[in-house]
């Protein structure tokens, strides 16, 4: 039986939700999506600015950040081909832990070098926000951070190990959270260390 940790409310964590073969399994389902839609570095709006993770996504749409802005559409903004589908574990952790009649629309996937951060920031560039975001993580573990629906709230801290599964949504679904850093070594499911994160969502309204 899986272990079912509430955060907070609307935040719920499953620590171990995919097994060691189903990390390794779903690596592999990641090289041929990044084989077909290759990781990109996102750039801030307005300014450029590169971030420190690469990104890709599979599914319908995937989301994409330039000096246009941040938005999803359905082709990938280097090679103009629409995004692979996503890999079968993916429906299926939806399915188990949304608790939301339709399926995902786009699925990102962030892959952390050790010195890789991400700030507090929002996912509210969907239209629904009825429909949760589930994110799993593959690799070395992650000090994610996570505050309330307003900048500048209290905040406290979770470490998201490889196989862990996390799901905001309820009033927690424009909470900030981050990624503090990178726990180098943690895990020896990457060959090449670093940690992924895929971050399952749905876009539109039904």
């Amino acid at each position: 039986m899986m272990t079912r940790l509430v955060v907070a409310p609307g935040i719920v964590h499953w620590p171990g939700y995919l097994a060691p073969d189903e990390q390794a399994a779903l690596v592999a389902d990641l090289r041929e999506v990044a084989r077909l839609a290759p990781f990109f570095q996102p750039r801030m709006p307005k300014t450029g600015t590169p971030f420190s993770v690469r990104m890709t996504n599979c599914g319908a749409l995937g989301w994409v950040s330039d000096e246009a802005g941040y938005r999803y559409q359905p082709l990938h903004p280097a090679s103009g081909a629409p995004w692979p589908p996503m890999p079968a574990v993916l429906a299926r952790a939806w399915k188990d832990l949304a608790a939301y009649p339709h399926p995902p629309q786009a699925c990102l996937v962030n892959f952390y070098e050790a010195s890789a951060k991400m700030g507090l920031h929002q996912d509210r560039d969907e239209q629904d926000f009825d429909a949760p975001v589930v994110s799993l993580s593959l690799g070395d573990t992650a000090v994610f951070r996570i505050g309330g629906t307003q900048r500048g709230a209290k905040t406290m801290s979770l470490k998201l190990a490889s196989g862990d599964a996390l799901l905001f949504g309820g009033e927690a679904r424009l909470a900030y959270h981050g990624i503090d850093r990178i726990l180098a070594g943690s895990s020896a499911l990457l060959p090449q260390g670093g940690r992924i994160n895929l971050t399952l969502r749905r876009v539109t309204k039904p």
